[in-house]
């Protein structure tokens, strides 16, 4: 009798796995790069998007460009029955927050959130930065096309939003320009600040900031691969936290690692010509992106980006010096692999949005003996198809091993030694879409 309910278990997964599964290839057909590069154009055309820049032309300077950016959310919203609420979010940048403050300047994001059917509150968000620098950071009068730097990510935004609002989704997803990022990642942090305000229960962040470029500076050509940045820190984790990592682990599982991984493995997936590159830091060396903010406040936070940078096409002020051009202009755009890595972000996000809500309280126990047990705390919501419990060797970066269950809040591991291998849980839906794993927060005693 078992394995006929296990059978039927497996059955259903698999049947609305193939119905949902097209929506997903439909979705990676549906990003159009011909409309990316439009809107990179457009971005490109206001002159300078600085932070500090003008504010009231209607063709130059970034209030123009975010007046043009909330305009295209209006439209998109126009045209799905108004499916998106579209905003702006201020915060007061001043000159005591540093020396790329020239002088007291609001700092005006653009949010379009599409609300979820049964967890309206519970959010999966995609952000491009609006703003853009020449060489002096601090020049907001020059001519800074930022083509790459970031209106790539910013298209690629509003490219998401056209597309994924043709669907309804259970979860919410908030597709935003941030603004104030060369001058000290300032859009992020208000906007990360609003959000605990409005206690939103966030999925996680994808930072989308730079992904139009395939051409490295060291002469490697690539556009198939791409970059997910995942830190293992968790900041707001106390030193008990830290202590307990010692004895339990959990040194490379923090929630934004494992968003990292969900993107990784998904897209693998769906995108099998895509080549995802995880790697385990915050962002690039000694560097810094918009994904930052959120993770500080205890958000799950990745940035998605181009394989391979060329510097010489950022922060610098357009010129051609000793047979050198310099600057961050169109013509270096690879629209078709921008479309690519929207594609990800929107089969991601859309994967996100028809998940159920991860299991919680997940328990890991087995010390001293040869079986491993695993619980988590079950709950009534409907759209729980079932769990899925994963193990990895402690080296390996991505999950090698799992076994579907039914609707159940524990498991025991036969024969699998609690001591050489990680574990996790995530949550399936009734369309066969998972949570992200859930690492093990406490022990079974």
């Amino acid at each position: 009798m078992k394995k006929i309910i296990l059978l039927c278990f497996v059955l259903s997964v698999s049947l609305m796995n193939a119905q949902s599964e097209q929506d997903i290839y439909t979705i990676i057909e549906s990003v159009n790069a011909e409309r990316i590069q439009n809107d990179v154009q457009t971005l490109v055309d206001f002159g300078t998007r600085h932070t500090f820049s003008d504010t009231l032309s209607e063709t130059r300077g970034i209030g123009a460009a975010r007046r043009w950016i909330r305009a295209e959310f209006e439209k998109i919203s126009a045209e799905c029955g108004g499916c998106l609420e579209v905003f702006y979010q201020r915060g007061l940048a001043t000159k005591e927050m540093g020396n790329r403050v020239p002088f007291e300047t609001y700092v005006v994001n653009v949010v379009a959130i599409q609300r979820g059917t049964k967890n309206p509150n519970r959010i999966i968000m995609m952000s491009g930065d609006i703003d853009s620098r020449a060489s002096d950071v601090n020049d907001f009068e020059i001519d800074s096309p930022g083509a790459n730097d970031n209106a790539s990510g910013m298209a690629g935004t509003i490219e998401a939003a056209r597309v994924l609002s043709k669907y309804s989704f259970e979860n919410s997803i908030a597709y935003v320009g941030l603004s104030g990022e060369e001058q000290g990642l300032f859009g992020g942090i208000f906007l990360a600040e609003y959000a605990k305000e409005k206690n939103w229960d966030m999925i996680g962040v994808f930072n989308n900031d730079m992904i139009g470029n395939i051409e490295g500076q060291d002469g490697v050509i690539d556009n198939r691969s791409f970059r997910i940045f995942a830190e293992a820190h968790n900041p707001l984790e106390t030193e008990r936290d830290r202590q307990m990592k010692r004895f339990y682990g959990g040194e490379v599982d923090s929630d934004s690692r494992q968003l990292g991984r969900y993107v990784y493995t998904t897209t693998k997936k769906y995108m099998p010509e895509i080549n995802p590159i995880l790697i385990y830091r915050l962002d690039r060396f000694g560097r810094g992106g918009h994904h930052k903010p959120f993770a500080d406040v205890g958000y799950p936070a990745i940035r998605i980006m181009e394989a391979h940078e060329k510097y010489d096409r950022q922060h610098q002020d357009i010129r051609t010096e000793n047979g050198t051009f310099y600057g961050d202009v169109i013509d270096f755009v690879d629209f078709d692999y921008a479309a690519k890595l929207t594609a990800v972000n929107a089969i991601n996000m859309a994967s996100l949005a028809w998940s159920a809500p991860p299991p919680k309280n997940v328990k890991i126990g087995g010390i001293m003996q040869g079986d491993t047990q695993i619980t988590w705390d079950t709950t009534d919501d409907d759209s729980i198809l079932g769990y899925k419990v994963y193990w990895r060797d402690t080296t390996s970066p991505y999950w090698q091993h799992s076994r579907k269950l039914g609707k159940v809040n524990s498991f025991e591991l036969k024969g699998i030694v609690v001591d050489n291998f990680y574990f996790g849980v995530s949550s399936i839906s009734k369309n066969g879409f998972e949570s992200p794993v859930v690492f093990p927060s406490g022990v079974i005693r």
